[in-house]
């Protein structure tokens, strides 16, 4: 009996712990806020987020992506809801695939992090349309984000649908969900200063229904100052230090930190120093700000015809802490890591005290939270961007790099800087695969055959997207012209010039079959004039304008009334004056070819249109697709196509579409750049006179292992046999601290309110997974100079540098090394500051071969 009873009370324990695990999957989550902080379950928070944008990477990416960025310090996942990849007709939803919106935000949920849905459903984010659907522009009497009933009805409709989605799924913290925070509109504040009372009707509206809704969290407006009660209003922007919410009881919250900057071909590639970013975020937390998101945290690919602008590239990088690949990059990311570690000692003094600041000098302060004794933090910045400054604080020296923060989480110790970066840098570059092409084939577009059967003709010029409703990108305008035998230019007078008038955004010229010139807009000047000599012969002469657009706009006052393709068309210099084919008879062919016999499709027979042989003879040809095969590398790297040898069109992967390339050349100052001062995205660039973007990215679960079909339409001409698969290797590591650098991770708070600080430094060479570190190209204990590649021994160093580290770190995936005289012997500059610099070269060969590599 006694047996018995143990093994009833064993089973009765087994199953209220069961029940009390499956019950903490709904535990019911009270969000709230006041002036200080969004409040969880009573409890104030300092939160940290991150925007990952679900439709810019993929399902099998998703997981990696969100623990990453858990690891990194992050609290939050915010992303944009996209009307148009959710609805893509009237009534008709798609939730597969990179658009399963539910599925992202479990995995959110999966990993342990909260969630901030801003469905806008207007989003910007530099999409195609800002994330409307282009049906929407048709609905009858619409007028979009303004007090319109039609768009009131259409957003209303769409926003209820997401809402119940979540709610359906349990999805609402509320509910025992991750998400504690939903955006309602988007940076409206710039129209509702051009729409004046419509605006604050529309805006009004549109905050009463969101909270109608009843989602049980708080609602948010981004940059839209006069946010109806009890909506927040929010900051974006590179700095946001200066905000203050519209209430005194709401709490101050930057809901668009921006990493870096987007990327529109024909530009320069952006880049913000870490430095900055983290200077940024440390001023908006010292002036009580309480909740940050950074835009991006990892920013993905537009792939497809997503990308809006227009002319935004396919890849939204964004330089942001995790990179389009899905890859760590440091220092963005290590340095970011350590400023929320440093944040979060923070915590409970910055939530329960208001800053108190005090004048240290010119451009030096403290902020200094106080909630109690033993609970004390302070800021102490120096705001100058080229004289570190040496200040005194509760009777203590402190030394401020220029344009820097630090942080002392018990007003004495400093764990960290925001312009001392002890954490690594690593160097990625892309590298060739084994994988090759084979059985290339091609396609040519029959423009001989252009008109044929086109049920669509009309007097005069029609505006593309109202022809395509954005089906494609591209649209044939085709006219004739008649040419006089007795025209002068026939007996070798100067040619005829055409010139077209564009809203944008490009166009080539098909004179008589022949390609007879392009022209092209830029996204700051959509519309353009292509003005050249053309080719006529006499009699009829037909002409074929292929106006293509190149991502559809997504801000601006209005943008669903811009106008896109051909304007105007002049036939200049004939004898007996100009003749302007403006109001002519045009007929109109949507799309290409090649796209209405879905040339695209892995399951398309391969008999259809296709000639194998030589692309020799096509490298230069217009308007010519291009199929291969190739199999999938034995690699566990990220990979992207070299599109280098290209012109512009579109790439496809196993039907996939991988998006718009263009190998443009970038235009811009890449100067040197520094991290101090205010930073604005013409400040530090990369890139200049390269393409702007040369690699773009296929995800791996695209992949089969062998015979994946590559399809290329290619606009203007290329060599299609030299495109290759790239891999994205980490191919480098340095490390660069000082022996005094603050390491926030050698910092604890005990119970009993005394604060413990471990002396030494460390620096921390890491290699991705599957790497490891395969020989030191250079190693200095003492004082080196240079940055990461370039590094020089300086006046002392310690001769064994080089053998300590390669005894710590060959061989393995990574190795935390001490900066300090215990780890190198005799002080080989004493008196100094010394400083440890490390360059690894990070490898995936098989260990095996590695002894060589220590000798």
């Amino acid at each position: 009996m006694a047996q018995m009873g143990t093994f009833s009370v064993s089973k009765l324990l087994f199953f209220i712990l069961t029940v009390l695990l499956l019950g903490s999957e709904l535990i019911q989550c009270s969000i709230t806020y006041d002036k200080k902080a969004i409040i969880i379950n009573g409890q104030r928070r300092i939160l940290i987020s991150g925007s990952i944008h679900y439709p810019r990477s993929t399902p099998e990416m998703w997981e990696d992506l969100i623990r990453k960025a858990k690891d990194g310090g992050l609290d939050v996942i915010d992303t944009y809801v996209f009307w148009d990849g959710h609805e893509p007709s009237p009534g008709n939803y798609n939730f597969e695939g990179r658009y399963n919106l539910v599925r992202f935000i479990k995995t959110v949920q999966k990993v342990g992090l909260y969630a901030h849905l801003r469905i806008g459903p207007y989003v910007c984010a530099e999409w195609n349309f800002g994330g409307f659907p282009v049906w929407l522009k048709y609905v009858p009497g619409i007028s979009f984000r303004t007090d319109n009933k039609p768009f009131k009805m259409a957003m209303q409709g769409f926003t209820q649908k997401i809402v119940q989605m979540m709610k359906n799924e349990n999805l609402f913290a509320s509910q025992g969900g991750p998400i504690i925070l939903s955006q309602i509109e988007n940076e409206y504040g710039p129209e509702i200063n051009a729409l004046g009372a419509a605006g604050h009707a529309y805006i009004n509206w549109a905050a009463k229904m969101a909270v109608g809704l009843d989602t049980g969290v708080p609602w948010v407006m981004c940059k839209e100052n006069d946010a109806p009660d009890p909506v927040i209003n929010t900051c974006n922007g590179f700095y946001c230090d200066e905000f203050t919410p519209n209430k005194p009881y709401k709490p101050s919250m930057w809901t668009e930190a921006w990493s870096g900057w987007f990327t529109e071909f024909g530009g320069a590639i952006h880049k913000r120093p870490v430095q900055d970013l983290a200077f940024a975020v440390a001023r908006f937390i010292q002036k009580g700000g309480s909740f940050v998101n950074y835009y991006m945290y990892h920013g993905g690919t537009n792939f497809g015809r997503t990308a809006g602008g227009p002319f935004i590239t396919t890849s939204y990088d964004y330089d942001a802490p995790i990179d389009e690949y899905g890859l760590i990059q440091q220092p963005k990311y290590g340095h970011l890591q350590e400023l929320h570690r440093a944040i979060k000692l923070c915590e409970h003094a910055l939530v329960s005290s208001d800053p108190v600041a005090t004048s240290l000098g010119a451009y030096q302060h403290a902020h200094v939270f106080s909630s109690g004794p033993g609970k004390c933090a302070a800021f102490l910045s120096n705001f100058h961007i080229s004289s570190a400054a040496t200040v005194i604080f509760n009777n203590k020296h402190y030394n401020l790099p220029p344009w820097s923060i630090s942080i002392l989480p018990d007003c004495k110790n400093v764990v960290f800087n925001t312009a001392s970066v002890g954490v690594q840098t690593s160097g990625m570059q892309m590298l060739p695969t084994k994988s090759m092409m084979f059985s290339w084939a091609t396609y040519d577009e029959d423009i001989s055959s252009l008109g044929e059967g086109l049920t669509l003709t009309a007097a005069g010029l029609l505006d593309q997207i109202n022809v395509t409703r954005d089906r494609s990108d591209y649209l044939w305008y085709i006219t004739s012209v008649d040419i006089s035998p007795s025209e002068s230019f026939l007996r070798g007078g100067q040619k005829p010039t055409l010139t077209v008038d564009s809203a944008g955004h490009a166009v080539h010229i098909f004179i008589n079959g022949l390609l007879s010139g392009s022209a092209f807009g830029t996204r700051k000047k959509r519309g353009f004039t292509f003005s050249g000599p053309v080719n006529l012969l006499a009699g009829t002469n037909r002409i074929a304008l292929l106006s293509i657009a190149v991502g559809l706009p997504n801000v601006g006052l209005h943008y669903e009334t811009w106008k896109t393709g051909i304007q105007g068309v002049v036939l200049h210099g004939l004898d007996h004056g100009n003749k302007d084919l403006t109001w002519k008879k045009w007929s109109y062919q949507v799309g290409l070819k090649g796209e209405s016999m879905n040339l695209v499709s892995p399951n398309l027979d391969s008999s259809v249109g296709w000639v194998r042989g030589s692309l020799a003879a096509h490298s230069d040809r217009p308007l010519t697709w291009y199929k291969a095969k190739f199999n999938a590398p034995e690699v566990d790297e990220p990979l992207a196509l070299d599109m280098r040898s290209m012109g512009k069109g579109q790439v496809w992967v196993n039907g996939h579409s991988i998006g718009r390339y263009w190998m443009t050349y970038a235009k811009g100052d890449c100067n040197r750049c520094t991290y101090a001062g205010t930073f604005r995205p013409m400040k530090c660039q990369s890139g200049c006179n390269q393409p702007t973007q040369q690699w773009y990215h296929v995800p791996s679960s695209w992949l089969k292992p062998t015979q994946n079909l590559l399809v290329v339409f290619e606009e203007l001409g290329g060599d299609a046999s030299k495109i290759s698969l790239m891999r994205r290797s980490v191919t480098n590591v340095c490390a660069d601290a000082y022996e005094n650098h603050s390491a926030v991770e050698n910092y604890s708070i005990e119970s009993n309110d005394e604060s413990k600080v471990l002396p030494d430094a460390k620096v921390h060479l890491k290699c991705t997974t599957g790497q490891f570190l395969s020989s030191i190209k250079f190693a200095s204990y003492g004082t080196p100079s240079g940055t990461c590649g370039s590094f020089h021994k300086g006046t002392c160093h310690a001769p064994n540098s080089q053998a300590v580290l390669e005894k710590d770190c060959l061989g393995k995936e990574s190795c935390l090394v001490n900066v300090s005289n215990r780890k190198f012997g005799a002080d080989p500059c004493p008196n100094m500051l010394k400083r440890l610099s490390i360059e690894a070269v990070c490898s995936t060969a098989d260990k095996t071969t590695q002894p060589d590599s220590k000798r």
